[in-house]
């Protein structure tokens, strides 16, 4: 399975995620959903993280599984705080389409229309 990208290739604008689906059951899901805050960190990154919890954070133990000195480990550590502390500050903000389909649903989220209205005005739509 293939990491998620973190910017678009063509334009390097952010991206969202339009469907998931069930590995077992093969349920789809469609819809803008956000990336998990690690997602932002690399391989090795990751690697590096799976290992500190195995070792229960034990800067000294890292040291002997790396094999690096401890200003290795501690610039790693600062490295993926950086990373994360960087998502977190700006999440991936999904565009708001200006499409007939967004204004009806607008509309029924601000109690303008009701859902008979709503769903009625979808169908219109296709």
């Amino acid at each position: 399975m293939l990491k998620l990208f973190e910017q678009c290739p063509a334009c390097g604008g952010p991206l969202i995620i339009a469907e998931i689906q069930c590995s077992n059951c093969h349920l789809k899901m469609q819809g803008e959903f956000k990336p998990g805050l690690f997602s932002t960190l690399s391989d090795d990154q990751l690697t590096f993280v799976r290992a500190f919890l195995r070792v229960r954070g034990n800067l000294s133990e890292m040291e002997k599984v790396l094999g690096v000195s401890y200003p290795t480990i501690r610039n790693k550590l600062d490295e993926i705080n950086q990373v994360l502390e960087r998502a977190e500050k700006n999440p991936v903000a999904a565009p708001v389409e200006n499409t007939p389909r967004t204004a009806i649903l607008q509309k029924l989220a601000a109690g303008e229309i009701d859902a008979a209205q709503a769903l009625d005005q979808l169908k219109g739509l296709t």
